[in-house]
């Protein structure tokens, strides 16, 4: 059953958009809830996170936390899905 639905998914190319689902639900588990209310608008394009944030002292602390959030995302999603984030 397994092998099925992932050629499924493969033979559709609904993979990469299932593994960005994956960490689209897993923003504030990374985050936190605290963060993750202050942000809002979350997309990815092209592997890049989009994220909208509403406090110019938060959108400076999460740059200094995009490496270790990006690789916390990605082991999250099991797969190397988000390349870069950027802070709106």
């Amino acid at each position: 059953m397994r092998s099925a639905i992932e050629e499924f998914l493969k033979t559709f190319k609904l993979q990469d958009k299932l593994n960005e689902t994956k960490v689209l639900h897993s923003w504030e588990k990374i985050v936190g809830t605290m963060v993750a209310k202050h942000t809002s608008n979350l997309s990815i394009r092209k592997k890049v996170l989009f994220v909208k944030v509403d406090s110019a002292a938060l959108r400076s602390e999460l740059l200094f936390a995009r490496e270790k959030i990006i690789s916390a995302l990605n082991k999250e999603a099991g797969t190397s899905t988000i390349e870069d984030i950027v802070f709106n």
